[in-house]
């Protein structure tokens, strides 16, 4: 069965540049998309502070931290049917494994976990060994989901995507590969995708970005799964709310091309 995750884009959060509505109306929202993704049949559902730009590169603020640790813990209990993923941009790892186990979250997404990638935020050091030892220290059995050759960054450790995969799964304790696009809503590389499938062949392996109603049988016929969110939104606007009409078509084509 492929897995399924409803990105959920948080508005600005109190405290950042563009911040401007309250908490409660930014957690409103993200509850709205949440029960949008539910109720078409989504695996799980992914929270990231996605409206924050610009982004610190690596350590978000205390504030972040609480705001996403309250909204993170609102989905879990509105739907605790939904394997719910956490993501602190831009590349605070450890933030999101402490957010996604005071929240009781199943699982978090890193975008450098392992090596440097070059960003617009600066240099983007990979953390993994913090992020593990925090794992272990906390006795914790969140999944970590780490991306491969990052969207909006530039892989400065690793000349070949596939190296880098080979670091995150045997090296940097990574319990799924996220590859994705060149920017938020693009298709990732078909030929990438194909050679990391060639390579881990029973590792599991997540789109994330691009997936629409209309490529998703090219790309899920790969990958075990893919972490959604442009192409679901009303008018396929990242910024926008969730279209439920829109989010139930993926699905059903989804379950129709497994069978």
């Amino acid at each position: 069965m492929k897995t399924l995750y409803g990105m959920i884009h948080l508005a600005p959060l109190p405290g950042s540049p563009s911040g401007l509505l309250s908490l409660d109306a930014i957690e409103e929202r993200a509850l709205r998309d949440a029960s949008h993704f539910a109720a078409a049949g989504f695996t799980g559902i992914m929270v990231e502070n996605y409206g924050d730009v610009p982004f610190h590169a690596e350590r978000v603020g205390v504030e972040t931290v609480a705001q996403m640790t309250r909204i993170a813990r609102a989905l879990r209990l509105a739907h605790p049917e939904l394997a719910l993923g956490v993501n602190v941009l831009r590349n605070d790892g450890e933030a999101a494994l402490a957010v996604a186990e005071a929240a009781g979250a199943d699982l978090i997404r890193v975008n450098v976990l392992s090596g440097i990638s070059n960003s617009d935020q600066g240099p983007l050091l990979g953390r993994a060994a913090e992020i593990l030892r925090l794992r272990r220290r906390l006795d914790s059995s969140i999944r970590i989901f780490a991306d491969v050759d990052v969207k909006h960054a530039v892989m400065a450790s690793h000349s070949d995507a596939v190296h880098q995969a080979e670091d995150l799964a045997e090296r940097a304790g990574a319990d799924a590969l996220i590859v994705s696009g060149r920017s938020t809503a693009s298709l990732p590389d078909r030929e990438l995708l194909g050679r990391l499938r060639a390579r881990f062949q029973s590792f599991p392996l997540i789109i994330g970005s691009g997936l629409s109603l209309e490529n998703a049988s090219d790309f899920l016929a790969t990958a075990d799964g893919a972490i959604v969110g442009s192409s679901l939104k009303v008018g396929g606007r990242t910024e926008n709310p969730v279209d439920p009409s829109r989010a139930k078509a993926l699905v059903e084509a989804v379950r129709k091309l497994e069978e």
